[in-house]
């Protein structure tokens, strides 16, 4: 393993046990077993080493545009919530605490909007996923996009808080509970189902 997949595997394991707003890089650094300055040649700063824990020891949340035309809408936006709630429950420990320290948060704002990233990101990318099936005929003209994407991630955000909040790595019956939520706002008879 290279010295930047070591300070990656050290800032997860650092920030999910002490929360971002309390990590430092010289905590991430040490428990990598290198110096502060080896890891900013890899990082720009904390936040930078947030947003690669996020995109690369998370789990991944595929790329919805992608699905378009395969499978069926149903399971398509069954498996993408299910992953939502996958990647929520584990970045919940971490990014919880950046609420608790303004200036933090400040610049984690500032950092995710240079990079064009963020917690709207989600939403984003399933409201053009169902854009893409719309443009394709397998979801009717009529179904509000935007408003189906942000119920979903939403929801999906809400399972993830509840179980994090019981002390939990994993939504319980993730699967069920993510086909239970896609019922809710796509109810069956579409075409595409």
């Amino acid at each position: 393993m290279n010295a930047r997949e070591k300070i990656l595997d050290a800032a997860f394991t650092v920030m999910h046990e002490r929360g971002l707003a309390a990590t430092t890089t010289k905590e991430i650094a040490r428990a990598a077993g290198y110096s502060e300055a080896t890891l900013y040649k890899y990082f720009d700063d904390k936040q930078d080493l947030f947003i690669r824990v996020l995109a690369e020891k998370m789990p991944l949340f595929s790329d919805p545009e992608t699905l378009v035309g395969t499978a069926t809408v149903r399971s398509n936006l069954e498996d993408l919530t299910a992953q939502l709630m996958r990647f929520y429950v584990r970045s919940f420990p971490i990014a919880a605490s950046v609420f608790s320290a303004p200036p933090l948060l400040e610049a984690l704002r500032a950092g995710t909007r240079a990079r064009q990233t963020g917690p709207h990101t989600p939403i984003l990318s399933l409201a053009r996923y169902l854009e893409g099936e719309q443009a394709v005929g397998r979801l009717p003209v009529e179904v509000d996009c935007t408003a189906t994407a942000q119920l979903l991630a939403g929801a999906a955000m809400q399972q993830a808080f509840l179980a994090a909040f019981d002390g939990l790595d994993e939504v319980p019956a993730v699967t069920k509970r993510a086909q239970a939520l896609v019922a809710a706002v796509y109810p069956s008879g579409h075409a595409g189902s």
